[in-house]
C-alpha cells in the first residue's frame, strides 16, 4: 500500500467577519495530489502552520483538531476500502469515496460508457463499426431493464450480484422475446465490462459466477456441396441476379467479406513465382492481413469484371441490404430452402471449399484472418458427407490390419 499524506491549511483572502477562515485540505497519494475544502473555519490566531492543527486547548481549538481528525480517519478508511478493490488508488478517487461521492468508474452504465467510448477510438484501426453499434444496443438494453426492473438509471458495481445476471437474462428472453443468440451476445457484452472492471479491481465478487448460457443447436450457416453446385449452374432470370450470384461465388471460393470485398482493387492482387495468384488484404473489421491463393472461379469473376467498376474497384458493387435482397430472389429461384445472405459466402468457404476438401482447420483460420481458432471453428462445419469420406478412407487404411475372423474362429455355444 502507498503511503496516504493529510495535511490542512489556511485559505487565505476569506476571512470572514467574526475573524475566523475557512480550511483547506489536501490528500497525496504517491504522485496524484487533490485538495479539498474541509468545511472547518478556525481563527487565523489558533492556526499553527508547521503542525497544521489549531494550538492551544481551548474549546474553540480542541473542535476544530477534532474535525480535522475525524477527517483524517475517513480519509484513511476510504483508502484502505478501495485497496481491497485495485492495486493503485489515486488522490481523487479517496476524495470521492470519503466524501461520498461515486466515482464514474464504480458504477455499471458510466463504465459501460467508459469502455465504448474507448472502443470507439479504434473503430477503423483494429475494430468494426458494426461492433461498436452492438454493443450500444446492448448498453440500451440494460439502462432499459433497470429502469423497469429497479427504477433506477445507474447500479454500483457492488451491488451487483447473480440474481441481478438472472434477472437480466429474463428480461431479455421473456420480456423482450428475443431470439437465443442475441441473447447471448448481449448478455457476452455485459460479461466483457464485468471482465475488465474485475480486472480494474472494481468488482470484488464476479456476479456471473453461477450463470449458464442457454444455447440452441446451430443451424448450418452454409450452403452444402450441392446447392452451391446448382447455384453455379443456375440459369438466372434477370442480369442483376447473375451478378449478384457471381459475388456471392467470388465470396465463396476466397472467404472474402463483404465490405473487404467492396474495396478490392488490382493493388491486392499479385502473381507468386510459381504463377499462383493471390489477393493480399488486410480485413475492416479487425485489422487482420489476409493473403489468399485465388482459385478458378475467382480469377475467371476478375477477368469477367475487369475495368467495370469505377475508382479500380475490381467489382461494381450494390450495398449490402439490397444484395441480401436480391440472393432471397435467387434463393427461390434456384429452389433452396434456405435464407442466404451474403455472409453465407464465407461459410461455404469455410466449409464446403477448404475444410472439406482436406484443408487443415489452423490453414483455414489464417485464410478467413482469424487470430482465434475457436472463431473459425464456428465458421468450418464438417458435414456428413466429408465424414463418410473421411471413414471410407480411413476403412480402405485398416483394410486387412486386423483379421478378426482368425481370432475369433472358434465356435462359441450359447
Amino acid at each position: 500500500m502507498q503511503e496516504v499524506k493529510v495535511s490542512f491549511y489556511l485559505k487565505r483572502g476569506e476571512e470572514k467577519a467574526d475573524g475566523t477562515t475557512p480550511l483547506l485540505g489536501r490528500i497525496r497519494i504517491g504522485k496524484s495530489m487533490v485538495q479539498f475544502s474541509a468545511k472547518v473555519y478556525v481563527p487565523v490566531s489558533l492556526w499553527d502552520i508547521k503542525s497544521g492543527r489549531a494550538i492551544g486547548k481551548s474549546k474553540t481549538a480542541l473542535s476544530v483538531n477534532a474535525s480535522l481528525n475525524k477527517i483524517c480517519v475517513a480519509i484513511h478508511s476510504a483508502y484502505r476500502e478501495l485497496s481491497l478493490k485495485k492495486n493503485h488508488v489515486s488522490a481523487l478517487e479517496v476524495k470521492n469515496a470519503f466524501q461520498g461521492i461515486a466515482s464514474e468508474q464504480d458504477t455499471l452504465v458510466k463504465y459501460f460508457e467508459i469502455q465504448n467510448d474507448k472502443f470507439l477510438q479504434n473503430v477503423g484501426v483494429n475494430r468494426a463499426e458494426g461492433t461498436y453499434k452492438r454493443f450500444l444496443t446492448s448498453l440500451g438494453h440494460l439502462k432499459r431493464f433497470m429502469r423497469k426492473k429497479y427504477n433506477i438509471s445507474d447500479i454500483p458495481f457492488q451491488s451487483l450480484t447473480p440474481s441481478f445476471v438472472a434477472d437480466y437474462d429474463y428480461y431479455l428472453r421473456i420480456e423482450l422475446g428475443l431470439a437465443c443468440g442475441t441473447i447471448i451476445n448481449t448478455i457476452v457484452h455485459l460479461r466483457r465490462i464485468i471482465k475488465i472492471a474485475i480486472n480494474n479491481g472494481l468488482v470484488r465478487s464476479d456476479p456471473f459466477i453461477d450463470y449458464k448460457y442457454i444455447t440452441e443447436d446451430p443451424i448450418p450457416k452454409s450452403l452444402t456441396s450441392d446447392e452451391l453446385q446448382t447455384l453455379i449452374k443456375a440459369k438466372l432470370s434477370r442480369p442483376n441476379l447473375n451478378f449478384i450470384r457471381d459475388m456471392f461465388l467470388f465470396s465463396s471460393f476466397t472467404g472474402i467479406a463483404f465490405s473487404d470485398m467492396r474495396n478490392l482493387t488490382a493493388k491486392n492482387l499479385s502473381t507468386a513465382e510459381d504463377g499462383v495468384k493471390w489477393v493480399h488484404l488486410k480485413r475492416k473489421k479487425t485489422g487482420t492481413p489476409c493473403h489468399i491463393p485465388l482459385l478458378e472461379i475467382p480469377l475467371q469473376l476478375i477477368e469477367k469484371y475487369k475495368g467495370i467498376a469505377k475508382e479500380g474497384k475490381l467489382f461494381p458493387m450494390i450495398s449490402c441490404s439490397k444484395t441480401n435482397i436480391y440472393l432471397k430472389r435467387i434463393a427461390i429461384e434456384c429452389g433452396i430452402n434456405k435464407r442466404i445472405t451474403f455472409h453465407m459466402a464465407r461459410h461455404c468457404y469455410a466449409s464446403v471449399v477448404t475444410l472439406s476438401q482436406g484443408v487443415p482447420l489452423e490453414t483455414v483460420g489464417e485464410l478467413l484472418g482469424h487470430s482465434d481458432w475457436r472463431a473459425t471453428r464456428i465458421y468450418a462445419q464438417v458435414s456428413n458427407e466429408k465424414i463418410g469420406d473421411d471413414m471410407i478412407l480411413l476403412n480402405k487404411r485398416l483394410s486387412g490390419r486386423y483379421d478378426f475372423e482368425k481370432a475369433n474362429s472358434t465356435d462359441v455355444a450359447f
